[in-house]
């Protein structure tokens, strides 16, 4: 009672504890904080850096009060947020990455059966496990042999020619391509980029500025 007391306390001085993943850190976060500090400048944010489900996990154990995540349209686990409030923020579309002297690289759109030969750089382990399910779904398994979570490093895999990926369009943003073209990935794939957090938090004044950012 004591903690839930102080944490409360905490929260309604205007301290808020932000998590969220790489992606979303570089493009979605600075500016909705500027907008925070705009608005409320006694407000104050930590941030922290976790992918999904790392971050929801945290959220639930009271490691952070927001919890900036996202989850792929049509996977399973969709059930994994239906005791957290959900304020959607985008759809964030797949892009296929290719070497710039791939014979593809000129292509408006790929379908990804089409790069079944290729070897593949992988991402985080839920991005990893889309991939598996999207490309088992076009009728092949996709020959991983890189996997990191760190965005430039798939992009700087992918320019030394050493293999394709798929990455987010947000991730993309975050980075700067050198050596590789983006091309539009069919059947389109998308993920939902959320902002979490849990219903006793959503009524503290701190948290809500943050989620109406």
């Amino acid at each position: 009672a004591f903690l839930a007391e102080y944490q409360s306390r905490t929260l309604r001085a205007g301290r808020v504890r932000l998590v969220s993943f790489p992606s979303g850190s570089s493009t979605l976060v600075p500016t909705a904080l500027a907008a925070l500090r705009d608005a409320h400048p006694g407000t104050r944010v930590s941030l922290e850096e976790a992918e999904p489900p790392r971050s929801v996990e945290m959220l639930r154990e009271g490691d952070c009060d927001v919890a900036l995540a996202f989850r792929y349209e049509g996977a399973a686990g969709a059930e994994e947020w239906d005791d957290l409030v959900v304020r959607p923020l985008l759809s964030d579309r797949l892009v296929g990455l290719v070497p710039q002297s791939h014979s593809l690289a000129r292509a408006e759109s790929v379908a990804i059966g089409e790069l079944a030969d290729e070897p593949w750089i992988a991402g985080c382990p839920r991005c990893r496990g889309q991939l598996v399910e999207v490309c088992e779904a076009a009728g092949f398994t996709p020959r991983i042999d890189f996997a990191t979570d760190d965005y430039p490093a798939v992009v700087g895999l992918v320019g030394a020619g050493l293999g394709v990926a798929v990455l987010p369009q947000l991730a993309i943003e975050s980075v700067r391509p050198r050596g590789v073209r983006t091309v539009a990935l069919e059947p389109a794939v998308r993920r939902q980029i959320v902002a979490l957090t849990l219903p006793d938090l959503a009524q503290v004044p701190a948290v809500t500025a943050t989620l109406e950012k």
